[in-house]
């Protein structure tokens, strides 16, 4: 369940963490820095989620915490992954607008008063648009393929960039925290309560320092996440397949008994036939494999496969102080 709401608190900002134990006070700095310029110095707190990161990042957090109030760290049991160790922080949200950004500085804290307005504005969620993206060229592949892949899956509004730096409502964040999956995908989950939805343009910032978490076997994940839980276009294609192919089929006999009736020395095409079996064979397996990952999903849900395990927090009740 979401934290009660405190008063005192107008804004907090979720922050997964996984290897970035060097990275976290600059961005703490930054942060308090934008956030006094604002004048919401007193007014927010930061949740940093370290995901079971390997490095110290933990310990850090627990430094910066014990420094300064506005820090809430929480540290889960085992990895995640980034979409799960969101959906733990925004549980333990308190305040009213809630800010989710990545822990290499790649997205400026000094965007979220824009961001903060577009939500006074009336809108339930404010999404960033990178001006020039710091990404390598096969992650801004990537992402194009997510943008059309999410547009045909979830519906999602041309135009809008599904951007991991984002401000969203505290009644939005209660009905997206709802879902108990195992597999979060919080866009979709954003996408599936609203649609009040608007864009502020940010400049991308080169990453502080190392490389980026992200790689294709992920990225990959993150496709599967979106298309078996959101989603059950990929059932009916593998459903147009299977008709397609039948006709296709039933197209091939007509022709071999016409050819063969015309020519009678129309050569056996064995080459052929292996390759209409091959290609056949390879839909099935395709299309057995799509209904076996929404199964094993299912059979994962029913079995109440946890998002996240809360190990211990900066704060005493749950998982508190170790």
């Amino acid at each position: 369940m979401i934290d009660a709401h405190d008063p005192s608190i107008k804004l907090s900002i979720v922050v997964p963490v996984y290897r970035s134990a060097s990275i976290l006070p600059a961005l703490v700095e930054k942060t308090q820095a934008a956030l006094v310029k604002e004048g919401l110095e007193r007014d927010f707190e930061l949740i940093l989620v370290s995901d079971a990161s390997p490095d110290n990042s933990w310990a850090v957090i627990q430094a910066l915490a014990s420094e300064h109030s506005f820090i809430r760290g929480i540290n889960l049991r085992r990895n995640a992954g980034q979409h799960n160790a969101v959906m733990a922080g925004l549980n333990h949200v308190r305040g009213e607008l809630i800010i989710l950004m990545d822990d290499d500085l790649q997205h400026p804290p000094e965007a979220i008063g824009n961001m903060i307005k577009a939500l006074q504005g009336g809108y339930d969620v404010c999404y960033t648009r990178y001006v020039n993206r710091q990404h390598t060229w096969w992650k801004k592949a990537g992402s194009r393929f997510n943008d059309r892949v999410a547009t045909l899956l979830l519906d999602k509004p041309k135009g809008l960039y599904l951007s991991s730096f984002k401000a969203l409502r505290r009644e939005i964040v209660k009905e997206v925290i709802k879902y108990d999956g195992p597999y979060a995908y919080v866009d979709g989950l954003i996408l599936d309560v609203t649609r009040s939805i608007t864009t502020v343009d940010i400049v991308h910032q080169a990453r502080h320092e190392g490389e980026s978490n992200y790689n294709l076997r992920r990225l990959f994940s993150l496709w599967l996440k979106m298309a078996t839980s959101f989603s059950i276009f990929p059932l009916r294609l593998a459903t147009y397949l299977g008709f397609g192919l039948a006709a296709l089929s039933l197209l091939m006999v007509v022709f071999v008994i016409v050819a063969k009736s015309l020519h009678p020395e129309f050569p056996p095409g064995w080459a052929s036939l292996i390759a209409v079996v091959l290609f056949i064979g390879g839909v099935q397996t395709l299309c057995i494999g799509m209904v076996g990952e929404y199964l094993g999903r299912a059979y994962l849900k029913l079995n109440a496969k946890q998002q996240f395990i809360v190990g211990s927090t900066t704060w005493q009740g749950e998982g508190s102080r170790e």
